[in-house]
């Protein structure tokens, strides 16, 4: 018996080593998407430049406080924990689909008492069964159509990681976003209580020269309408800021709260560090929605290798060892030992078309997923040379916006002067003054649009300008079979 179990596992051994031996899943190749992108991007300079490695790019601000919000937006916020817990799905759909490709081994027992013969129910003979089996059961791998769904089911992991580090990227972008806005309504605030301030002094001022009859009550009536109309910014601005605030709490994990505005620095304004010239288009690689979305496609090329083997034969040997005794105490001994094994081959015949358009509908849900994945590389290419030429434009934007604002102050001056040698009238000078305090506040939206638009530069290349990192292979082969 020794020497026929011997024999058997040596037929199942090389049975099984012919699992995936005939993989019937097509090649990948990364699609083309039929456009020839440059080396470097457009809206940059042409030469080189070394770039950095650290990639917390967000630290280019040179705000603590802003540091700590991104610290804790990437620990607290319930997008980013909701994307972790679906990696874990991924990772637990693996493990699940991958114990398909080894056997499976179960145990039974099972107690049996009966009668025969006799008219009586002490009569007859009686016999006890005592039986203990360890049934197996696999189905051979020779079309490589569970080792194509495990492939397919790691590459979702990496599908999944990448979405997760996608919302990470838009969670820190928009508490980025969110707290310049925060900031810049605190100065439109400074700015209106500033004109509040001279329109109440421009307002005691007409207000003497009207008692004493030297201007009409027109010049009295204008100078309180300007100054109702800058009370009436204030509320609305705190308003704007309060919302901000708790837009930026959720995001952070805590309860939507409100605070009083802070005091903003006057040189609040900081030159952000340049855009190094000629940044390489190699950078996109790095974009986790990309990456995502190759992991994706590789997922589906695997699948279709498994709705293609499901048209195959399929192989199923199942076996059992076990023990049988009339006596509990003889159970185990060797001679009430039995076991068998079976092979089993299936071929579907006819189904109708069913499995034929299982695999046609693999092989669509590639093309749509090719589809995508051109579309996504063609937006991300789109986003960063428009956050490029933005920024171009919007610096150029600052400093006209600058000279606006000199002319504005200039005109103020001017108008004051020419009002004190009654030379015009009281209304050039409000307006003048209106003019110069819309010119800040102005300003101080250019300036956000400036730094909003390098958020959005980061966003679109997926970070800094550190180097695309390497593939750590030790990660990649926690996954592999």
């Amino acid at each position: 018996m020794n020497s026929k179990i011997v024999g058997l596992a040596i037929v199942v051994s090389t049975v099984l080593n012919l699992g995936s031996c005939f993989n019937l899943g097509p090649k990948y190749h990364r699609p083309d998407i039929g456009v020839s992108y440059p080396e470097a991007f457009q809206a940059t300079a042409v030469e080189k430049s070394t770039l950095p490695v650290d990639d917390q790019w967000w630290k280019i601000f040179a705000d603590p406080d802003l540091d700590a919000y991104v610290q804790e937006c990437l620990v607290n916020n319930w997008d980013i924990k909701q994307a972790a817990a679906r990696v874990l799905e991924a990772q637990a759909q693996f493990y699940r689909i991958r114990a398909d490709r080894y056997p499976g081994l179960g145990v039974s027992g099972s107690y049996d008492r009966r009668k025969t013969g006799g008219a009586r129910i002490d009569t007859g003979l009686q016999f006890e069964t005592y039986q203990l089996a360890f049934p197996a059961s696999y189905e051979v791998d020779l079309w490589g159509q569970f080792a194509n769904a495990a492939e397919a089911a790691r590459n979702e992991i990496l599908q999944e990681e990448e979405n997760r580090r996608t919302i990470a990227q838009s969670v820190v972008a928009e508490t980025i976003n969110l707290y310049l806005q925060m900031e810049t309504v605190e100065r439109r605030i400074e700015i209106a209580h500033r004109s509040v301030a001279a329109f109440e002094r421009s307002l005691e001022f007409v207000s003497i020269r009207y008692r004493r009859g030297l201007v009409s009550v027109l010049d009295l009536r204008q100078a309180r309408r300007i100054l109702a109309g800058a009370e009436a910014r204030i509320p609305e601005l705190q308003q704007d800021l309060g919302i901000i605030q708790q837009q930026l709490s959720i995001l952070l994990g805590r309860y939507p709260t409100t605070s009083a505005e802070r005091e903003q620095p006057a040189d609040y304004y900081r030159a952000l560090p340049e855009v190094p010239p000629g940044l390489p288009s190699d950078l996109l690689q790095r974009r986790p929605d990309i990456r995502a979305g190759e992991a994706r496609l590789i997922a589906l090329n695997k699948r279709i290798g498994v709705a293609k083997a499901a048209r195959f034969p399929a192989i199923t040997l199942t076996g059992t060892l076990g023990y049988a005794s009339g006596d509990l105490n003889d159970l185990l001994r060797t001679d009430r030992q039995f076991w068998n094994i079976t092979g089993a081959l299936t071929q579907p015949l006819f189904n109708a078309g069913r499995l034929k358009a299982g695999q046609q509908a693999a092989e669509a849900r590639y093309e749509q997923a090719a589809a995508d994945y051109a579309n996504t590389v063609l937006t991300a290419f789109g986003e960063v040379e428009e956050a490029l030429l933005t920024r171009e434009k919007q610096l150029e934007r600052r400093k006209r916006f600058l000279n606006f604002l000199n002319e504005a102050r200039a005109t103020q001056r001017v108008a004051q002067n020419r009002y004190i040698r009654g030379l015009t009238a009281y209304l050039d000078v409000l307006e003048a003054q209106q003019t110069r305090f819309t010119a800040e506040d102005n300003l101080v939206l250019v300036d956000l649009a400036i730094l909003t638009n390098r958020v959005s530069l980061h966003r679109a290349l997926g970070g800094g300008w550190a180097e695309p990192e390497p593939v750590d292979e030790k990660k990649v082969k926690l996954y592999e079979l």
